[in-house]
């Protein structure tokens, strides 16, 4: 894995793991009985994105640590996927 392979790695495991913290601990407008005006009633009340933004950071820091140490580490190698379709045949 290189720089690019790295870095494209972390940003898609990022996004993956912002997309699954989001709805969790959502209370939407109308559970919490202020809907503002011009807003639909299901819109979150209180995101809280900064908190959920850090909160994937340092997960998709350890899922990206541990991919890292099966590329780098040599535990699973270029062969090995290549051969993943054998298993079908």
């Amino acid at each position: 894995m290189n720089l690019t392979g790295g870095i494209v790695l972390y940003a898609v495991l990022w996004f993956l793991t912002l997309f699954v913290l989001l709805p969790i601990g959502q209370v939407s407008q109308a559970e919490a009985g202020e809907v503002v005006p011009g807003t639909p009633a299901g819109a979150p009340a209180n995101p809280m994105l900064g908190r959920k933004m850090a909160w994937a950071t340092a997960i998709s820091a350890v899922l990206w640590a541990g991919c890292a140490y099966l590329i780098l580490g040599g535990v699973i190698s270029r062969e090995d996927i290549m051969q993943l379709d054998q298993l079908v045949r």
